[in-house]
């Protein structure tokens, strides 16, 4: 008995002690979770009150940084220009930046080229990184993205220069040849030839600056407010009327064919000039003899059905390098020929606006010396109805500012539209 007595003694006095160090261990844990940590002091600090609702409406990439340089809040923005990565701020001149300003409290700002994330071209990121102090430990950046300001201002730079040379030409070409007119009046063989070449270069002079106008217009209205429904056919006859006498000049023959009865949606207009400049090209910059064809054909896409319009010619061919380059403004892939044929530059971007706000694009195929196709793609007139109303494909001005081939492809087979009988000018 007395044995059994003591081990329940023990036992007793083992379970007292057991709840006694469960009490005492839970009342430190609890005091342990309460203390401030170093980690918690730096990973949740106390934002001055209405900054972070500030921050959230702002347009700017923002970012707050602690005294240890970690990143304390930061916009979806900031994240998206690759301001941010794993917490810390990823740009080495905008945290020696925020370090200066937290030494001496001065705001500082600075432009700065980063390099673009993703693109793997080395394209550089344009932006304008401000600092300040914010409250007495930390420091707020704000960062805005220049690139597209930039490149605005580059376009229109190079837009007044490409525009002063061009008008330079025809002006400067007139008043020489008035001087001449005005030496050579009692030789009236020689005023006659002058008079010749005044109304050649007026012609140029007034066929530039109808071309910017159109330029203007299709890039600042909006095609679809006025939208129709207009039949193929009838733009191609319209542009083989227009190109008629070129054609016959140069012997040059022009078929149409394709499927029949295809109708766009969009502004006549528009697209009859967008037409028409693929056609007069083609027309151009053939060699005399040679065949010009137009074909429309309704083709199957995701979104609905699409006409093709495609334009071949059997004339110079582009080369790989002019291909990228022959839908900017101004641009000539031979500007001896252009010379020669009263040529703007113009022709390809007013048809790469046309095509881009009306939901569509065009293409180019080209080989040097074998000829080209370009090829309009643009929604059926059913397809677009069968939309919801105002839809429009972003992006008409992404290349268009910038001269760039954005929107535009080169497809891998030329097109063969010349089944059709031939239309003889």
């Amino acid at each position: 008995m007395d044995v059994n007595a003591a081990v329940a003694a023990a036992a007793a006095i083992a379970g007292v002690l057991t709840g006694v160090i469960a009490v005492l261990a839970f009342r430190w844990s609890e005091r342990d979770q309460k203390r401030p940590t170093r980690t918690s002091l730096h990973t949740d600090p106390v934002l001055p009150p209405g900054v972070d609702t500030v921050l959230s409406v702002l347009r700017s990439s923002a970012v707050v940084l602690d005294e240890s340089d970690a990143v304390v809040k930061a916009s979806s923005a900031a994240y998206a220009l690759g301001l941010v990565r794993g917490g810390k701020l990823a740009v080495e001149p905008m945290i020696v930046m925020a370090r200066d300003t937290r030494r001496d409290g001065e705001i500082r700002q600075a432009e700065l080229d980063l390099p673009r994330r993703g693109t793997g071209r080395g394209e550089a990121l344009a932006v304008s990184a401000r600092v300040a102090p914010l409250g007495s430990r930390l420091v707020l950046l704000l960062v805005e993205d220049l690139t597209e300001a930039r490149r605005i201002e580059a376009v229109r730079r190079d837009f007044v220069a490409n525009v002063s040379h061009e008008l330079k030409t025809p002006v400067g070409a007139l008043s020489l040849l008035s001087e001449a007119v005005m030496g050579a009046s009692e030789d009236p063989e020689a005023v006659e030839r002058f008079a010749g070449r005044m109304q050649i270069e007026a012609t140029r002079l007034t066929n530039l600056v109808q071309e910017l106008i159109d330029l203007s217009r299709v890039q600042n209205d909006d095609p679809l407010e006025d939208a129709e429904p207009v039949r193929v056919d009838e733009l191609v006859a319209e542009a083989i009327d227009r190109c008629r006498h070129q054609a016959g000049t140069k012997q040059i023959t022009m078929a149409a064919g394709g499927t029949a009865d295809l109708r766009l949606w969009g502004n006549r207009g528009q697209l009859a000039a967008a037409l028409g400049n693929l056609v007069e090209n083609a027309v151009n910059y053939s060699p005399a003899r040679t065949r010009v064809g137009i074909a429309a054909r309704r083709v199957t896409a995701p979104g609905g059905d699409l006409v093709e319009i495609a334009v071949t010619d059997q004339g110079i061919g582009i080369s790989e390098k002019d291909k990228e380059r022959v839908f900017e403004r101004f641009y000539r892939v031979d500007p001896a020929r252009s010379r020669a044929t009263g040529g703007t530059g113009l022709g390809l971007a007013i048809v790469k606006h046309v095509a881009a706000s009306h939901s569509g694009e065009v293409t180019v195929w080209s080989s040097e010396g074998q000829g080209s196709t370009f090829t309009l793609r643009l929604p059926e007139a059913g397809a677009v109805r069968d939309r919801s109303a105002g839809t429009r494909t972003p992006g008409l001005d992404d290349d268009d500012e910038t001269g760039q081939t954005d929107g535009t492809t080169t497809v891998s087979s030329p097109y063969e539209p010349f089944s059709a009988p031939e239309v003889h000018p």
